[in-house]
């Protein structure tokens, strides 16, 4: 089985000239060995539009099937989808074209080489744009087959949150070409360097191939490298002796998930509906790993009652690589609290001397209002005789030592005449 070999791009001359009495070419936008790429504007619904031209002897042999796959294609609506509009052939000149949607933004491929590999939340997005998509037209019977990052357009974004969305181009080429010929020929209908290893076998193409695909396009757009790269021969023969290189920097989430995509046996690969729901973890998954993991380091003021995150002249010391105890905040003011009774040069007996102390300052109250509470009690029915008529003789208090005394002294004083 060989690739499709090279052929001469549609010629330049189109650009000024109509197409099917409707469509007025205006620009190239991009060319490939089997079509070109223009911007043109659709005279009958004053819109933009993106013709793709394909060289003279490729296209749609048959109007009736051309008719059928056309409607076919036009009928799915995603918006990671880019619409096919219409399919014809020019009289004039012979060329059969597909009119579609036309995306101001670069290709996938342009994007990578001028900005670098995808953050971990744009690839994410990414995926699960195009997984989504392909589980559209999978669901259709339609196979892509030609999964690259060409063919991923980057739509501009109204959202803050996202600069871009991506768009599947090109889906059902190989439905509208007729790939029995093709294959018949012995071409590999799909790019080498992201064909699945049943593809280069010649078992022909299905879902899991088109996943297979995704998952080297991710990978590339995580990595900024093509896993398989070189001539087209051993690029796509690469693949039936070893699996791409997934490396752990990209964290686990990501390995487990491109490892499973580009499983060698296609029955081992989840679904693109599998991979749309996990990839749309992966931003999550990524953001709760930062959180369980916490700050590197963290440090206990003297007072215990906070942890804040080290200053970077303290992570840069070198204590700092130390794991960090962190302590209740009434552990640390035990601590602080016994650094200071340290410094103090007190040590637990007179600690308990303090306790003590506070101790009795409360209590001696306590038993003074105990005490005034009985001698009113003794007292009370003294003034009630006295009221009576008599005068009797109070008896005295009992003497009692101490301050204590020197109260019951002045509340004798009080409430004797």
């Amino acid at each position: 089985m060989t690739t499709a070999p090279e052929r001469p791009a549609v010629d330049d001359a189109l650009v000024g000239t109509r197409l099917g009495d409707r469509y007025d070419i205006t620009a190239l936008i991009g060319r490939g060995g089997m079509a070109s790429v223009y911007r043109a504007l659709d005279t009958a619904l004053g819109r933009e539009v993106a013709v793709k031209v394909f060289v003279v002897g490729e296209g749609i042999d048959d109007p009736e099937r051309r008719r059928s796959e056309t409607a076919l294609l036009a009928s799915l609506a995603h918006p990671a989808l880019v619409t096919l509009h219409d399919a014809a052939r020019d009289a004039s000149t012979g060329h059969e074209f597909l009119v579609m949607e036309l995306v101001d933004g670069p290709n996938l491929r342009e994007h990578l080489r001028v900005q670098g590999p995808l953050g971990t939340a744009e690839a994410a997005g990414m995926l699960v744009d195009l997984a989504e998509a392909l589980h559209a037209i999978h669901a259709r019977g339609i196979v892509h087959r030609d999964l690259k990052p060409a063919n991923v357009l980057l739509a501009p974004s109204v959202l803050p949150s996202r600069p871009w969305h991506a768009k599947l181009a090109d889906f059902g080429i190989a439905r509208l070409i007729d790939d029995s010929r093709l294959t018949a020929a012995g071409v590999l209908i799909g790019t080498p360097g992201y064909v699945s290893p049943e593809q280069v076998r010649g078992e022909g193409a299905g879902a899991a191939s088109d996943v297979y695909a995704l998952g080297l396009l991710a990978l590339e757009a995580r990595t900024g490298e093509q896993a398989f790269p070189g001539p087209g021969i051993e690029a796509a023969s690469a693949r039936l002796v070893h699996d791409p290189h997934v490396p752990a920097e990209l964290g686990r989430e990501w390995r487990e998930l491109i490892s499973a995509m580009t499983a060698r046996d296609p029955a081992d690969r989840p679904t693109a509906l599998e991979v749309a729901s996990r990839a749309g973890a992966l931003p999550a998954a990524a953001a709760g790993a930062a959180r369980d993991a916490g700050p590197a380091t963290v440090a206990t003021p003297a007072t215990g009652s906070s942890s804040t995150t080290p200053s970077e002249e303290e992570a840069t010391s070198p204590d700092a690589t130390a794991p960090t105890k962190l302590m209740p905040a009434g552990e640390g003011n035990r601590d602080a609290g016994s650094d200071r009774r340290a410094a103090d040069g007190r040590g637990s007996r007179s600690g308990r001397s303090d306790r003590s102390g506070r101790l009795g300052r409360w209590l001696v109250p306590a038993l003074i209002a105990a005490v005034l509470a009985v001698a009113a009690l003794t007292v009370l029915p003294i003034v009630i005789q006295a009221g009576g008529g008599g005068e009797p003789t109070p008896s005295p208090l009992p003497a009692v030592p101490g301050e204590l005394g020197v109260h019951l002294e002045q509340l004798e004083e009080a409430v004797i005449p």
